[in-house]
């Protein structure tokens, strides 16, 4: 709150905040104060998950004006290097991301960021929207990286925001039957309502149980895979499921090491694929959402003003709903 408004640089927007989503990677640093090799070492805001209003541009912003409402890309690379020249600017080891140490997050009033990294949104999104294609770009680019394409047959493993998301990226890129499992009946419930075709309630069967319930929905073992979790019952459940010679990709963050069937894996030439947040899908995912042919409205079941950020937080650490949103201007009124 105390924290004197920043000057843009030439190439850098001042943003007026208006809605920040709070993520499970937030609310970690946030009680452990680190995720793997990244430690917090000093003070740091929070925040990835963004959008919000240009107050001021840098003298080398031409596409970008005061009033503008744009979305953010948190991962800015600090130098163009081998991984940008390819387009895989995610994989940079200079990359700056918002909120992750030692680099400030927006959680708070004015940010400035990479005006390159800011995109206008168009009037019929709004700023929810806006701040929801961070964790929908999760979803673009895990199911890119999967190979998602017409017909193909689909399980997510794990119903919270990210698993959700990937449900609705696999059905607009043409998947025919997506299955979901999650611990959580509202979650599924919820996957449901985003368009999952089947879901399955885990109890506590066992992975390769999983598998099979998995297979008798679908008719057939599924091609593709996407695990959500990172817990290593369900990254061995994803192994079993997935049909041979098909993928399955990791997107939830657990242990360092996990003990997994990597020969069942290899036999039958099942493709293990990684995803380190993403790149070039935020036009994507504008174009998306403009066109409406996507809805990520029912992603967002609560609200709080940023006044309120810890009780945000302690609601998101609980586990309640889905998707927890902090609004960040006061002035504004809309809902």
């Amino acid at each position: 709150e105390n924290r004197p408004i920043p000057e843009p640089g030439p190439n850098e927007v001042l943003l007026r905040m208006h809605s920040v989503g709070i993520c499970g990677s937030d609310v970690h640093y946030w009680q452990h104060g680190r995720i793997g090799d990244f430690v917090v070492k000093d003070p740091m805001v929070l925040g990835h998950e963004a959008s919000g209003t240009v107050v001021k541009v840098g003298s080398g912003v031409t596409h970008l004006k005061p009033g503008d409402r744009v979305a953010i890309e948190p991962g800015v690379p600090r130098e163009v290097d081998e991984f940008c020249k390819t387009g895989r600017y995610n994989l940079s080891p200079t990359i700056f991301f918002c909120a992750t140490p030692p680099d400030n997050g927006n959680l708070c009033r004015y940010y400035k960021h990479s005006a390159s990294y800011c995109y206008k949104l168009p009037d019929n999104v709004t700023f929810e929207e806006g701040a929801l294609i961070e964790p929908l770009s999760v979803g673009i680019h895990a199911c890119k990286r999967a190979g998602v394409t017409l017909g193909s047959k689909v399980f997510v493993s794990g119903s919270g925001p990210i698993g959700l998301v990937n449900v609705i990226v696999a059905k607009m890129m043409g998947a025919a039957a997506v299955v979901v499992t999650d611990l959580s009946a509202s979650r599924l419930q919820k996957a449901k309502e985003v368009g999952a075709d089947f879901t399955i309630q885990v109890k506590n069967e066992t992975p390769k149980e999983v598998a099979s319930k998995v297979e008798s929905v679908l008719g057939c073992m599924p091609e593709i895979t996407v695990e959500c979790t990172g817990v290593q019952a369900c990254i061995q459940t994803g192994i079993y499921a997935t049909r041979s010679g098909g993928t399955l990709v990791l997107v939830g963050l657990g242990a360092e090491m996990v003990t997994v069937p990597i020969v069942n894996a290899a036999v039958r030439e099942v493709d293990i694929r990684g995803i380190f947040r993403y790149c070039n899908t935020w036009p994507v995912a504008i174009a998306l959402l403009a066109s409406k042919r996507i809805n990520v409205k029912p992603l967002v079941t609560h609200r709080f003003p940023l006044e309120k950020a810890l009780e945000a937080f302690e609601t998101t650490k609980r586990g309640e709903g889905v998707k927890v949103m902090l609004k960040c201007d006061p002035t504004d009124q809309s809902p």
